[in-house]
């Protein structure tokens, strides 16, 4: 299984939480972003699967990077 980097906002251990967005999913999300805001939009498709797929590539690559250190 890929390392999803684990929960992007754990809690502080007084509330019961499970679930919500991985680091991964955090990280791509903001890949995303920068990229929507260079290119300026995406069109149906093709070209936005791409952008998804690019962009987890990214959180892969930001989680590895975070091993690194």
């Amino acid at each position: 299984m890929k390392d999803n980097g684990g929960p992007a906002f754990p809690h502080d251990g007084q509330q019961n939480y499970t679930g919500g967005a991985t680091l991964r999913d955090y990280f791509a999300a903001q890949a995303m972003q920068g990229d929507v805001s260079r290119v300026g939009h995406y069109q149906r498709g093709e070209p936005m699967e791409r952008a998804a797929r690019n962009a987890y590539a990214m959180a892969d690559a930001m989680l590895k990077a975070r091993e690194a250190e």
